[in-house]
């Protein structure tokens, strides 16, 4: 039978207690994994302080795949930017550069515009509809740093949903059939 009878037998003589020992591990795992999102969200200001670009649209600059890093602060957003943000109706954010700001005179808001480097126009397409421009509470974060391709595993499993499920149960079994 090999490797998967194998982990079937280590599975079955597994003791209550070890069992109770892996599943605690597993849970601290998991929960150290959120308090380290939760820190990350504390520290830059951002409601996601890490995205993964999904396509083509601010190439050559960020390729599909590459992992954003972002920060959101106080500073006015100013053009040339790259900012990601959440347009009413979408739910995946969008990466891309701020091309106009506008600050409006009654208010002192800034409201920005957008486009990806990629394409020909400017992004009021995927504005929510009868908007023109996005205001601050759009904006996620500005990008301060990448890493190149690294994201790809989060669009592969994304993408290929099976693969993902294949990943959790290996490691799900890692994890019980531990005897450390």
């Amino acid at each position: 039978m090999g490797w998967i009878g194998e982990s079937i037998d280590s599975i079955k003589s597994l003791q209550i207690r070890q069992v109770l020992t892996q599943a605690v591990s597993l849970g601290m795992i998991v929960t150290s994994a959120l308090i380290i999102w939760k820190a990350l969200m504390c520290i830059t200001g951002s409601e996601s302080p890490v995205v993964v670009v999904l396509s083509g649209s601010m190439e050559p600059g960020f390729k599909r795949g590459d992992i954003l890093f972002l920060h959101m602060s106080k500073e006015p957003i100013r053009a040339g930017e790259i900012v990601v943000f959440n347009v009413d109706g979408r739910e995946i954010p969008i990466v891309h550069r701020v091309i106009k700001v506008h600050e409006r005179e009654d208010t002192g808001e800034v409201d920005v515009l957008t486009k990806g480097d990629n394409n020909y126009g400017d992004d009021r397409l995927l504005y929510a509809q009868g908007q023109l421009w996005l205001q601050r509470h759009h904006i996620m974060g500005r990008a301060v740093g990448f890493l190149p391709y690294v994201g790809w595993v989060t669009i592969i499993m994304t993408e290929k949903p099976i693969i993902k499920y294949i990943l959790i149960g290996a490691l799900g079994l890692l994890v019980i059939t531990s005897k450390d």
